[in-house]
């Protein structure tokens, strides 16, 4: 993240600042266009907002009078990307040298049916009308980089110095245009520190049916957003106090889920990890996890499998271990690859954490890792290939676990000698 600065008190201040941002030669050179055709060009969105609080940011958003067809006519390379909704991608340059530009014309937009996309898209001229159908107040600034007006109808700015999250407009119509958006508004709120404003918490609380009809998809990728924050908390709680949390997660004990939410912003900065740590109350219940991972979310394969991995009771049981030997088998039983993630997730003590480190380090917790394996006992005559030599390799395997300094070919071949020797059971 860049050097947060202080953020302008005025418009003129604003666009002050603004004539600092390090825009790309290409969007400068595309904006020159349009405004030389005299259509109006401006940067809008986030980019406005990240750079006003001196954060990195992504993409630099182009919005324009220009329509579609003439922004096709104006540049001699481009690719109708979201033509229905009004964006172009501009090519510019050459070889190497080719970067793309995205240009979206100002834009309103009809009813939406399904919570989520309009049923039409009428493109306009003015931009006030275009920032009035944006989500929130602090991302319906726009700047002009070639006139250096910088336009802020909503108050965003003054939204951004108090630290809000505030609909653009009627806050309920926002919520219901858009369900989504409530996930976008709590995501904003960790990633920036923000609290969300009265009214458009409680337009969220209200639309709730509207964010059931999101695609889960969607769903997750934002959840993973506000979990990957420095302090998820602070978008947790406006989850919880618009009742949006049973919605996308699951809802258990107040008090869990407090201990979680705090436990949360101490882990390092895995949202997999973090998503397995909200569920864990929910450990005793792996239906109702796989409910959440299946019908309200929707991770990877990957991070499904991981999630559930963790959120086992017998984890808990591990973390509770004193003795080197029952450590090691645990752990075998575990995976090796997982021992810090658990400890991560039950926020083990330090002495412990050591004494699992301790335990595990160099030790063999699969037969692949001991000194000895079934070509050697085949080569050594003691036994034809077959299941006997997985089973005397576990057996082997679980001996080491009492002391790891028998790892060793010879202590590991004397072991396999003495124990083939011995009378089986049935004789």
């Amino acid at each position: 993240m860049a050097d947060e600065r202080a953020i302008p008190e005025t418009h003129e201040a604003a666009a002050a600042c603004m004539r600092d941002a390090p825009l790309p030669p290409a969007i400068l050179e595309v904006a020159e266009v349009l405004h030389n055709a005299d259509h109006d060009v401006v940067i809008v969105g986030g980019a406005v907002r990240d750079f006003l609080l001196g954060r990195d940011h992504g993409d630099w958003d182009l919005a324009s009078s220009a329509t579609p067809d003439e922004v096709q006519r104006l540049f001699p390379r481009t690719i109708p990307t979201g033509i229905d909704h009004g964006t172009v991608t501009i090519l510019c340059g050459r070889g190497d040298d080719r970067v793309t530009t995205e240009i979206t014309t100002f834009r309103g937009e009809g009813s939406y049916v399904d919570g989520r996309r309009p049923t039409e898209v009428r493109f306009l001229r003015a931009l006030k009308a275009d920032l009035a159908r944006r989500d929130f107040t602090i991302n319906a600034m726009a700047w002009n980089p070639l006139t250096g007006a910088f336009t802020d109808v909503f108050g965003g700015l003054e939204d951004l110095r108090a630290g809000v999250v505030r609909a653009v407009g009627v806050a309920a119509e926002r919520f219901r245009e858009d369900g989504l958006r409530a996930m976008r508004a709590v995501r904003l709120c960790a990633a920036l520190g923000y609290t969300l404003e009265g009214e458009t918490a409680r337009a969220i609380a209200g639309a709730l049916d509207t964010l059931d009809r999101v695609s889960r998809e969607r769903v997750q990728v934002e959840l993973m957003k506000l979990l990957k924050a420095p302090k998820p908390s602070l978008g947790l709680w406006p989850m919880v106090e618009t009742s949006m949390w049973p919605h996308v997660l699951a809802d258990y004990d107040d008090a869990e889920r407090a201990a979680a939410i705090a436990a949360v912003d101490a882990l390092p900065g895995d949202p997999t990890l973090r998503l397995a740590r909200l569920l864990w109350p929910l450990r005793a219940q792996p239906a109702t996890i796989e409910a959440v991972l299946d019908g309200r979310l929707r991770p990877s394969r990957d991070e499904r499998a991981r999630v559930m991995r963790l959120c086992v009771p017998a984890n808990e049981a591990f973390a509770a271990l004193r003795e080197p030997p029952a450590i090691r088998r645990a752990a075998a039983a575990l995976g090796r690859e997982h021992l810090g993630d658990i400890l991560a997730l039950l926020a083990v003590d330090p002495a412990q954490a050591a004494r699992v480190r301790e335990a595990c380090d160099g030790a063999a917790l699969t037969t692949q890792e001991l000194a000895l394996g079934g070509r050697d006992l085949i080569n050594a005559g003691l036994l034809m290939p077959g299941p006997t030599i997985g089973e005397l390799l576990r057996g082997l395997l679980d001996w080491v676990f009492d002391d790891p300094r028998r790892n060793t070919h010879d202590a590991l071949m004397a072991e396999a000698s003495r124990r083939l020797a011995e009378p089986s059971p049935s004789t």
